[in-house]
């Protein structure tokens, strides 16, 4: 057997390996991001929302914060960022009802 077939075989089985591990480890942190919330600062209501998805900033966008794991941290760092105005209680129920 030659040296540079043996390793061309393994060269091959490598670069398998190493896409079929891209490629688990793509879906893996597709997967991941489903459950997480960002703050995001809206200049056409003046208000800052709370969204379930990546935020592109452009736009009437101008911020976004996060990742964060649960709804309730979200609200508590919405609550600590200066650029949102405070949440009336109306508008907190009104979010309430759409988890």
């Amino acid at each position: 057997m030659r040296p540079q077939a043996y390793l061309h075989g393994r060269s091959k089985a490598m670069k398998r390996l190493i896409f079929a591990g891209s490629l688990l480890l793509a879906s893996g942190t597709m997967s991941l991001a489903d459950g997480l919330f960002w703050v995001v600062g809206n200049r056409a209501t003046g208000r800052c929302n709370i969204v379930t998805s990546n935020p592109v900033i452009v736009g009437d966008i101008w911020f976004g914060d996060g990742p964060y794991k649960s709804m309730a941290d979200a609200k508590l760092a919405r609550s600590t960022i200066r650029a949102c105005p405070a949440v009336n209680p109306d508008d907190q129920k009104d979010e309430d009802k759409t988890d």
